[in-house]
């Protein structure tokens, strides 16, 4: 690491923090490799890292994040990231040894880095969108930012753009690569492949959409779309999952009496028959598996939850991985990461309004249309498991050398 000015002011200014205590459980044996996601942006796709790295490679990790991922995968340790001061950053990495570390998006931690450099801990930028420096951290420190980056053993940045950001912040453009957006974890949601055959040739040639994890407040903008869509597709489908699953029955009564529609609930063990307008399913005893059925079966979903304030219920990457073209409000909520992804790639379809929505569900009527929205975002996310790939092969790479 080039020191710089910038990087002895900063330690100097930090340097009376004392470390606080920590909880922290053994060491395990082995190789060990550091991942910390600084936010929630990265922090879904740098928990599948380690799992990856974990599963398939025997290699323990540590996980830091601000917050906790909501799945953590039983061979991962999660801690809490400490403050970036030299007392706290000694006092983690005397615990845990790491023999790798690797920091995502582009946040540099000078504490850490300088710490990391005077042990000779080869370190990492994963999933790298831009030079940061630590948020609160921020300051005039001449040359620091150069000289952090001058550290790395590799940045693997997620587009073109983003590499020539870091190579132009002072990052030797030998140790630049373009590894592209890491994946989601978990997207492919498995399902009984017989219930699918078979409720696959039931319903045959039909068109079929599928309303997921609908929120009461949104349930009359499906109901109106459904409605619509019906005069231009009359034997169409619809499979309706509400948020609340104790919903279901009355939701069923309502489209019978007020609708006229022939409906069918799974709860009671009933098939979506030739006659059967409005198929009511909700994740009960199968849980997720059950979104995986419908995934499969239905070319067309709408994402619940974009209309309100707390935004979609579900990974959008779910429908993606599995082929079936996605509408969605306007609030992405938690999945404000993956479903800014699937916009860049033109592989979504925003409706803000109940009119909207049947609007667009009448469009992608139209097989070719949903097949070609369904494809781009089966891209998205077939990439970002090529890009997560590549970014364990790198870190396996490094691992290798440092021994």
């Amino acid at each position: 690491m080039a020191y710089s000015l910038g990087l002895t002011l900063y330690n100097l200014a930090n340097r009376a923090e004392a470390a606080k205590p920590v909880d922290r459980p053994a060491r395990p044996a082995g190789p060990l490799i550091w991942l910390h996601a600084p936010g929630p942006d990265s922090l879904s796709q740098v928990n599948g890292l380690a799992h990856r790295l974990e599963d398939e490679h025997g290699i323990s990790v540590l996980l830091t994040s601000p917050e906790p991922p909501a799945k953590l995968h039983p061979g991962v340790i999660w801690q809490p990231m400490p403050a970036d001061n030299p007392n706290e950053m000694r006092a983690l990495l005397n615990h845990w040894h790491p023999d790798l570390i690797a920091l995502a998006e582009g946040e540099l931690r000078p504490a850490l880095l300088h710490e990391a450099h005077e042990r000779r801990i080869p370190s990492a930028l994963i999933d790298a969108r831009s030079p940061t420096l630590l948020r609160g951290r921020e300051g005039w420190w001449p040359g620091l930012t150069r000289g952090l980056l001058g550290s790395f053993s590799a940045i693997l940045a997620i587009d073109e753009p983003a590499a020539r950001a870091f190579r132009r912040a002072g990052a030797a453009p030998s140790i630049v690569t373009v590894a592209g957006r890491m994946e989601h974890p978990g997207t492919v949601l498995r399902c009984s492949e017989a219930e699918r055959s078979g409720l696959a040739r039931l319903l045959a040639t039909r068109p079929v959409w599928f309303a997921a994890g609908v929120p009461e407040a949104e349930e009359a903008s499906v109901i109106a779309a459904h409605r619509a869509a019906l005069k231009l597709a009359h034997r169409l489908l619809l499979i309706l999952s509400p948020q609340d699953p104790a919903r279901a029955p009355a939701l069923a009564a309502r489209l019978q009496q007020d609708e006229g529609w022939t409906t069918a609930c799974r709860r009671d063990e009933e098939e979506p028959e030739a006659d059967v307008q409005a198929y009511l399913a909700e994740p009960d005893g199968q849980g997720v598996n059950d979104f995986g059925l419908w995934y499969r079966l239905a070319p067309i979903t709408y994402i619940g939850g974009g209309f309100g304030e707390t935004g979609i219920s579900r990974d959008p990457m779910e429908a993606a991985a599995l082929g079936s073209a996605i509408l969605h409000g306007r609030n992405a909520g938690q999945f404000g990461a993956a479903l800014g992804r699937l916009a860049s790639a033109q592989a979504t379809c925003l409706v803000g309004s109940s009119e909207e929505l049947a609007m667009r569900l009448g469009e992608l009527l139209s097989p070719d249309r949903a097949a070609k929205l369904a494809h781009a975002a089966w891209i998205v996310e077939s990439d970002g498991a090529e890009a997560t790939q590549k970014v364990v092969a790198a870190l396996c790479a490094l691992m290798e050398a440092k021994t």
